[in-house]
């Protein structure tokens, strides 16, 4: 199980940092497109598809790569100062509550409206001469396949935090905010995040019961 949680974090990863890649190809299309257009004096109506795709490829794949180095946005000034337990609990009722529903819809839909675009041959109508749309919108259900495998690996880690007490390792790709820097700040100690733990472990409960001297 180790090996397979392993080799989706390994997808996602890889994924993400191929399709980055895109943002040079946009950035020498555009380039390029400027000086046809005001130094040569031949603009392409095509350009406007094509970097949109190339920006929309961008975007749908580093979902998953995202996802697998912890750096969606959240609000860490509040989620920072919980134990890891408590964390984790927190995460795992809204993957399975928001994110898995959400994104299974999506893969879903996305399979539909690029099956849909593969049959009529689908090109843009933006420009006289349009370029093809459905290999872009193949993205949509690929892009959604790869969250939703990357969402039941952070399930997984959920888990094991939930049992160990303590988050596993995972990609360091991106930096989370300092923690320990927002302690300082707001005058947070350490043994008062450890008595929150208490209540997620029920410890706090069995203290209350335990009769006292």
């Amino acid at each position: 199980m180790g090996k397979t949680l392993k080799f989706i974090d390994f997808l996602s990863t890889w994924s993400g940092r191929l399709c980055a890649w895109s943002i040079v190809a946009l950035t020498l299309l555009i380039s390029w497109e400027v000086f046809s257009r005001y130094a040569l004096g031949t603009p392409h109506a095509w350009v406007f598809d094509g970097s949109a795709m190339l920006y929309g490829l961008l975007f749908m794949m580093a979902g998953a790569y995202t996802l697998a180095a912890g750096g969606h946005v959240r609000g860490d000034v509040l989620y920072g100062f919980f134990p890891p337990r408590l964390q984790a609990g927190i995460d795992l009722t809204l993957y399975v509550a928001f994110f898995i529903p959400g994104v299974f819809a999506m893969a879903w839909a996305g399979w539909t409206f690029a099956a849909d675009s593969w049959v009529i041959n689908e090109h843009s109508s933006i420009s006289a001469d349009g370029p093809p749309i459905y290999p872009f919108k193949t993205i949509i259900p690929v892009a959604g396949f790869l969250l939703l495998l990357q969402g039941f690996v952070e399930m997984a880690r959920c888990y094991v935090c939930l049992k160990q007490g303590k988050w596993p390792a995972r990609l360091g790709d991106v930096e989370e905010v300092d923690v320990e820097k927002l302690k300082e700040m707001v005058h947070v100690r350490d043994e008062d995040i450890a008595a929150l733990d208490k209540y997620v472990t029920g410890d706090a409960h069995d203290d209350k019961r335990r009769p006292q001297p």
